[in-house]
């Protein structure tokens, strides 16, 4: 293989960095690419995250003449393959040079480490799960990804399809330029579904109530996605591991949880909408590390972002088509206008959700990204 080696590391410190840092020399020419937090990384990856109490993850390096030119991690994650009834293994985190030979050692390297395990697909990418960063961009390339959304360089699609990989799904993302949004009407709308439903109490969670929230999220998030292609249900822990991470950048302008006033009163959950600025103009200019001096680029750099991401807008099934998504939604909107943002990506959508697309596109949002999760059968 052209003195192409493919070697498996663990996830050590010192073994970490030099997975990370493949990325950055794959990346050193690309002005989209944004470098992820190190520190968050290294957290996804280490044992305290309890992703890893149903799953098992193995790491590996492509080395040519000196280099590192590309890294894979291969995963099962058997609760996956429990609520789906599959057998199927992912990849994640791939990173490799414009050379086939590269892909393949490393595309052969996880399907053999899935094989061994009884797996008969392998998927992805997934970073680690589809609960987190997942997908490959095959459209949209002119613009930088967004928070927590993935990136990589064109020529990746060609690689895997030269691997053996065909399309699973494709994921979307969606841009709405605020100042096209048709406020008057949102807000007539989301009056009179108020006025309707008066017993549903919509509000802001904030850092101090997040914790109390989280079940209530997590009882939403699950019922919310049981049925959408891929979903796997997440653990209190999961969710609560997830939650530390994303806390120091909530806001509570742009998230909401809806909730049914019960007889007795007691409230039940029914949805919940989340969105966050678009941090990867923060995170752009400390190159992946907060310390010493990436923490005060980071605090600078985030006094002037002006997008958002919405990353989750669920309804329990049985409270759909009332109109409590619109509410949740005009909500963030009339904050993000009131603090002066100007755009909103919506991602990501399974192209098949046919209810959220066209929501989408009653609010002028135009679908600019394409991500595509890719399988290929052992």
């Amino acid at each position: 293989m052209s003195g192409v080696r493919i070697e498996r590391i663990g996830r050590g410190k010192r073994e970490l960095r030099r997975f990370f840092d493949v990325a950055e020399t794959i990346y050193a020419a690309d002005p989209h690419w944004v470098a992820p937090l190190r520190n968050d990384l290294v957290r996804v990856l280490s044992p305290e995250n309890p992703f890893f109490r149903h799953a098992e993850m193995q790491l590996f390096v492509a080395h040519r003449r000196g280099t590192d030119v590309g890294r894979i991690a291969a995963i099962l994650d058997r609760t996956h393959n429990e609520f789906h009834g599959e057998q199927t293994g992912f990849f994640g985190y791939f990173e490799s040079e414009h050379d086939q030979q590269v892909a393949h050692g490393l595309f052969d390297a996880a399907a053999a480490w899935v094989s061994e395990r009884g797996m008969k697909v392998l998927r992805g990418p997934a970073n680690p799960s589809l609960n987190d960063e997942a997908g490959l961009l095959v459209d949209g390339f002119d613009a930088p990804p967004v928070f927590m959304m993935t990136y990589n360089p064109s020529y990746y699609r060609g690689l895997l399809e030269g691997a053996g990989f065909r399309k699973a799904k494709d994921l979307f993302a969606y841009w709405v330029d605020l100042s096209g949004i048709p406020l008057d009407r949102l807000e007539r709308v989301a009056d009179q579904i108020r006025r309707r439903e008066t017993d549903v109490l919509i509000r802001p969670i904030t850092r101090r109530s997040l914790g109390a929230d989280l079940p209530k999220v997590r009882e939403v998030y699950n019922a919310a996605w049981e049925r959408n292609w891929g979903f796997v249900p997440m653990t209190g822990d999961e969710i609560a591991f997830m939650a530390q991470r994303l806390r120091p950048l909530l806001d509570k302008d742009f998230v909401y949880l809806a909730e049914i006033r019960r007889p007795g009163g007691a409230l039940e959950p029914i949805g919940f909408f989340m969105a966050f600025p678009d941090f990867n103009r923060a995170i752009a200019p400390t190159r992946g590390r907060l310390l010493p001096w990436g923490w005060l680029k980071f605090m600078l750099a985030a006094r002037r972002i002006r997008t958002l991401r919405v990353v989750a807008l669920g309804i329990k099934r049985e409270w759909r088509m009332r109109g409590i998504n619109a509410v949740m939604f005009n909500e963030g909107l009339r904050a993000a206008l009131r603090r002066g943002f100007t755009g909103v990506e919506a991602s990501w959508l399974l192209e098949d959700n046919a209810s959220a697309i066209r929501e989408i596109d009653l609010g002028q949002g135009h679908r600019y990204k394409t991500y595509r999760l890719f399988d290929r059968l052992l």
